[in-house]
């Protein structure tokens, strides 16, 4: 079995019945095709523009070249996952100024408990807000499901999670069964079953669908390299989910590696719609935003496991036009 079952009329979550494997592996994400032009730029140790006290430019001097970012937005998560709203974010907001930062030191999410999952969260967070970001996306459904209010609680800057989007998922489905595909830790946990209670209580039914294997292709690379096995491992696993499951017509995204395998999940199953959580993620992001000079600006922390440089080797066979530099 797949999933855990949850019945909004009855608003009673059920018994968790998924296994499946995790790999700690390299976290790759990224999809092929079209990307928008983003700003490339190298990191260095933050300083605010002189201009005034409450301006939050950011100077990051590079080879004693001052490049500056504008209220810029934070994005960040344990490593690739939440490049795909970075790109959402510069498509719908060309001029934004962005400051992307993959915290591999703190990868996977997946494997923490709440406790250390709100410490890892927290740190990085505080690091953008007093690099001056105007508001920062926490880009990992399972710290936002999670920790995100105790998070938001510790940190003065506008945070803004990911969530499954249950509520409109059951809106769209005919017969008023969806399906959440999350990673083990999020679908299993108390607060996701809960969340899915809540949202779905006298609208329909959720199933909370561990998805960690699908999540694998794309940490491994294996979307990229093998196509073909990837249709067929996807094609798999949907068809066994509605069979287990049946009447699904809607299912979530809801891991941002995800995202990067929807070509994949609408070729398996055309009559199923595959929502993207990070539609809501833009929109609420409307009150933050600025004209700045569109650049986006990466960096990253680092292990002897997980190297700066192979993160770098990530986003260029992923063809990611920004650069990670160290996390001072």
């Amino acid at each position: 079995m797949l999933a855990a079952r949850i019945s909004g009329k009855a608003g009673v979550p059920g018994a968790a019945l998924g296994a499946g494997r995790r790999k700690a592996n390299v976290a790759g994400r990224e999809g092929a095709g079209e990307r928008p032009a983003l700003g490339l730029g190298r990191m260095a140790s933050f300083r605010h523009c002189n201009c005034n006290r409450n301006c939050s430019r950011i100077r990051t001097p590079t080879r004693g070249l001052a490049m500056q970012l504008h209220r810029p937005i934070g994005i960040f998560d344990a490593g690739l996952g939440s490049y795909a709203i970075v790109e959402r974010v510069r498509a719908r907001f060309p001029r934004q100024d962005i400051l992307y930062f993959a915290d591999r030191a703190s990868f996977p999410y997946g494997g923490k408990t709440p406790a250390e999952l709100l410490s890892s969260v927290r740190a990085a967070t505080l690091y953008l807000q007093q690099a001056g970001c105007a508001a920062v996306v926490l880009a990992s459904n399972a710290p936002s499901v999670v920790v995100l209010e105790p998070l938001r609680a510790a940190v003065a800057v506008p945070v803004i999670g990911v969530f499954p989007p249950i509520r409109e998922a059951l809106a769209l489905s005919r017969g008023k069964e969806v399906a959440v595909l999350g990673v083990r830790s999020m679908v299993e946990s108390e607060a996701m079953r809960q969340l899915a209670a809540r949202e779905s209580a006298g609208l329909g039914r959720v199933a909370l669908v561990n998805a960690s294997s699908l999540v694998d292709l794309v940490e491994t690379f294996v979307f990229i390299d093998d196509p073909a096995r990837t249709q067929e491992i996807v094609t798999a696993f949907i068809a066994r989910l509605r069979a287990e499951q049946g009447g699904l017509d809607v299912m979530t995204m809801s891991s941002t590696h995800l995202p990067w395998l929807a070509p994949f999940f609408r070729a398996a199953a055309p009559d199923v719609q595959f929502l993207d959580p990070a539609d809501k993620v833009l929109d609420e992001l409307l009150p933050h935003v600025s004209e700045g000079g569109g650049q986006t600006r990466c960096v990253a922390t680092a292990t002897p496991a997980l190297p700066l440089e192979a993160f770098n080797a990530a986003l260029r066979t992923l063809r990611a036009p920004v650069v990670a530099t160290l996390k001072a």
